[in-house]
């Protein structure tokens, strides 16, 4: 009967912890079945250990395995060779300017002018917008428009871009005018041109004419974007 009531146990346990995987954001998803697995063998070898069917060798490894697994993001902060390894990765994968609202944050790709973003609040929170299909867009799209202007228009930037034979362009672009202008920091407009605290005057310079070159109609751009991007150079140049 006990053995009955802990398989019980177990099972709904883990028929809740995958509810809560499935409400992840798509790209989340794999990491929490990750950790189902992860947890479930421990679950088992524990089972197996008390249950005299498993040496506690075995044990101890698995738990090893598993803390080294949790540990892992916190080993790359102690060791810093480590993380400038991951930066030098990241900065030869290619230049990035984030632009953020309440809602949205944005991703511009220097290379290839792409628009990327994930969303910050609401229904959708942590969702990356190439896992949203078009009509979740157009949900989100009215509730940033009624909750925060500039999050609309980074995410009409975005659409016309993904959508550009769209009928409702312009009037998405109509709908959303007139957004907030709110004062830059250094760091924002930093991250605006994709560029570091070292960044000279002729950095700045250069990385404001590439992207407004990307933001081009032509190339999915428009004017509020465009905007930001002046908007940095002049707050970082004055």
């Amino acid at each position: 009967m006990p053995r009955i009531i802990l398989l019980l146990a177990v099972a709904i346990t883990l028929g809740l912890l995958i509810r809560q995987a499935q409400r992840q954001p798509p790209h989340k998803r794999r990491g929490a079945y990750l950790q189902i697995i992860l947890g479930g063998a421990v679950v088992g070898v524990i089972i197996l250990t008390l249950m005299g069917k498993m040496h506690w060798v075995g044990a101890a490894l698995t738990g090893l395995l598993v803390v080294a697994r949790q540990m892992l993001p916190v080993i790359l902060r102690l060791l810093p060779f480590l993380s400038q390894w991951r930066a030098q990765a990241s900065t030869a994968a290619g230049k990035k300017s984030e632009v953020s609202a309440r809602l949205i944050k944005m991703t511009l790709d220097h290379d290839n002018g792409e628009l990327s973003g994930v969303v910050l609040e609401g229904a959708y929170k942590d969702w990356l917008l190439s896992e949203l299909d078009r009509s979740q867009l157009d949900a989100l799209l009215d509730y940033c428009q009624q909750e925060d202007t500039d999050s609309a228009q980074l995410l009409t930037s975005y659409m016309d871009q993904r959508f550009p034979e769209d009928d409702h362009q312009s009037e998405r672009e109509s709908s959303v005018s007139g957004a907030n202008t709110i004062g830059l920091s250094r760091s924002e407009a930093l991250a605006i041109l994709g560029l570091s605290e070292e960044a000279s005057e002729a950095d700045i310079i250069a990385a404001h004419r590439t992207l407004i070159q990307k933001l081009h109609p032509d190339r999915g751009g428009n004017d509020y974007l465009a905007a930001k991007i002046n908007e940095a150079k002049d707050f970082l140049l004055r």
